[in-house]
């Protein structure tokens, strides 16, 4: 009988040993699971700021070549433009020296004076044919397809169309002992 009992004891003490391994391999394996899942959280995270970090130097790279293939087409076109502004603000300049010459414009070319700013130029008409002059003048000339005056073209205009315009006689005198410039005098 005592074998039985010891057979009994034992055989308690490997169902309570089981019992024990059951519980502690349930923690065990809870344990893991969790620090399986937290491993894979970081992962996933990590590998989602990578694709994030990857899709924005991928976008400001490809952002970078469409940006230079566009200023290469454009920089033609833009040089083009360019020059074909260059070449009608020249030509806009040589008509306003030679317009005069032109057989439309309705005073003697002699009468005129080339300015160039703030008009183009200015006429007194009639000085070359009798020394006496009938009117003076102020003459702008545009060319192309604008033909609106700047803001000071403008204020000459108006000043002009006011009245508010006089002569004035500066004398200069030269100091032949010093040779120096004297004085000026306003009339």
């Amino acid at each position: 009988m005592i074998e039985w009992a010891v057979i009994l004891l034992l055989f308690l003490a490997l169902l309570a040993l089981f019992y024990k391994y059951s519980r502690i391999q349930g923690r065990v394996e809870q344990k893991a699971r969790e620090l399986f899942e937290s491993w894979r959280r970081g992962e996933q995270e990590d590998i989602e700021a990578w694709k994030e970090r990857e899709l924005r130097r991928l976008s400001d790279e490809k952002a970078k070549i469409l940006f230079e293939k566009w200023r290469l087409d454009e920089e033609g076109n833009i040089r083009t433009d360019a020059v074909r502004r260059s070449q009608s603000v020249t030509r806009g300049k040589v008509t306003e020296c030679l317009i005069p010459y032109f057989p439309d414009f309705p005073y003697n070319p002699k009468d005129a004076r080339f300015l160039g700013t703030p008009v183009d130029l200015i006429v007194f008409d009639g000085l070359s044919d009798a020394d006496e002059v009938q009117k003076v003048v102020f003459v702008e000339i545009k060319t192309g397809k604008a033909a609106n005056l700047s803001k000071r073209e403008r204020a000459v205009r108006e000043c002009i169309k006011a009245g508010r315009v006089q002569y004035s006689t500066i004398h200069q005198s030269f100091d032949e002992e010093t040779n120096r410039l004297r004085d000026m005098g306003m009339n």
